[in-house]
């Protein structure tokens, strides 16, 4: 005897926005840390390894999180996942603003990394409450919103920490995801259980692809100083070739696998998180050398911006990021997914070509980055919402996780690419870096984005209204 399980509730907009809500507040909280390293270095005296380690280990638990917390979502229901793995955030982000010490806050931000679990969540409940194509357009919605509070967490982090306290700048957008977090759970219906494949927790799979996603982001952190420890380095990628061929052993043969490796063999998935990466490695190295060429004397060849200008010369960009997945959303509607990822690559691409050409005035560098910044909203929603809307609504999470993995390490890659050309172009005794370190990113950063042109040419263009 078969049971017939009744059609999942129809959301209104209120739901959509709450999950908006939340999107916007994970993003601030996720991003206060960066603009602000050198005054947390400076509170908690930390050497500058512990503020590189205080740097990574938010993206090396959102990389850990993101695809497990996708496969749940998939498996038990995307409201239930999502509230808990809201309420560890929420934990973590308490932590952090109490913290008196340099490990209390990096607890704190161990926990907080399990927000970039959310977004996959969240794309599970848009799919299982609306049709199709107003998903595409909630997806794009969400998708730009935590873009959007990324930057704004960028631009006021450091303000609140100089008018107030670091510890406010963590409160407030934690604060935020509480008040969100509400929301959600009492506007979103509740989505029923599923267990697909009847089966457990993949644990064996689960260490394995943790300890690969964990030795990657170590390796990212080292890269750098590959003179100075080459014997470690060498021996983490040893053993992150050793995990990756373990996890995909095991995958292979489990009965239900946490992330089956299987699913980056498909074409939608494979194509997403390659351009995604692409796209992420050339918005990072605009993100770290922007700010910082704004900082560079204005006796040099920069403009001895303080923290608060750089702020607000960030700010069209960051409004741009905000409007970059609605836009896309729709975009990707009208014309396709393929258009839309096409127009973002180009785009970015004359930005990053500009900014190595010209940037001896103040606009020239807000122009570049409202266009890098849009751009980057356009290709990276247009990818997830391709993703989410390609697979069976059974792998959306761990499908959209994996698109989201790919976006950390991307911006991951292009930060440290960043740090070692400015590093290497610094000479000895001196604090300021040649301006043709600026120049040599810049381009590098448009030629890998130009590269991911050849994979949008093989994109499916995607269903258009």
């Amino acid at each position: 005897m078969t049971t017939t399980q009744a059609p999942p509730l129809r959301i209104g907009t209120s739901a959509v926005r709450a999950l908006g809500v939340l999107a916007l507040a994970t993003g601030a909280l996720e991003s206060v840390v960066t603009p602000t390293l050198p005054l947390l270095r400076r509170e908690l005296d930390m050497s500058h390894t512990e503020g590189a380690l205080l740097s990574i280990v938010l993206l090396v638990t959102g990389a850990l999180i993101t695809p497990v917390a996708g496969k749940l979502g998939d498996r038990y229901g995307g409201k239930r996942v999502l509230v808990r793995l809201m309420a560890v955030v929420c934990a973590g982000g308490l932590v952090s603003a109490l913290a008196p010490s340099l490990p209390v806050l990096l607890l704190g931000q161990v926990l907080q990394g399990a927000m970039v679990g959310a977004l996959p969540l969240s794309f599970i409940l848009v799919r299982d409450h609306l049709p199709e194509r107003e998903s595409t357009v909630a997806i794009g919605v969400v998708s730009g919103l935590f873009v959007g509070g990324t930057m704004a967490g960028t631009l006021a982090a450091g303000p609140v920490a100089e008018g107030l306290s670091r510890h406010w700048m963590f409160a407030l957008p934690t604060f935020a995801v509480i008040g969100a977090t509400v929301l959600v759970s009492r506007l979103m219906p509740q989505d029923p259980p599923r267990r697909p494949d009847g089966a457990g927790i993949d644990w064996p799979g689960l260490a394995l692809l943790s300890g690969t996603l964990v030795t990657l982001m170590l390796v990212l952190a080292l890269a750098p100083d590959i003179a100075a420890r080459p014997l470690v380095l060498v021996a983490l990628l040893v053993l992150l070739a050793a995990f990756a061929t373990g996890w995909v052993a095991v995958g292979r043969r489990a009965v239900a696998p946490m992330v089956d490796p299987r699913i980056l063999g498909r074409p939608a998935v494979w194509k997403s998180c390659v351009l995604t990466f692409t796209i992420c490695v050339g918005t990072s190295v605009a993100t770290y050398l922007v700010p910082a060429l704004f900082a560079v004397p204005a006796d040099a060849y920069g403009f001895g911006a303080s923290a608060t200008q750089i702020g607000l010369f960030l700010l069209p960009g960051a409004l741009a990021a905000s409007l970059a997945g609605p836009l896309s959303g729709f975009g990707a509607r009208r014309f396709g997914s393929r258009a839309v990822a096409t127009v973002g690559v180009l785009v970015m691409v004359a930005g990053l070509v500009g900014l190595a050409a010209v940037h001896t005035e103040a606009w020239h560098l807000v122009v570049a980055k409202v266009m890098i910044a849009l751009a980057n909203g356009l290709c990276v929603t247009a990818m997830v919402t391709s993703t989410a809307t390609s697979v069976d609504r059974g792998d959306t999470g761990i499908a959209t996780g994996l698109v989201l993995v790919t976006r950390v390490i991307g911006f991951a890659v292009g930060v440290q690419i960043s740090g070692a050309i400015l590093t290497a172009a610094t000479p000895a005794g001196s604090d300021l870096p040649a301006e043709s370190a600026f120049v040599t990113g810049f381009l590098l950063a448009g030629a890998v984005t130009a590269l991911s042109l050849l994979v949008v040419r093989t994109l499916s263009n995607g269903a258009k209204a």
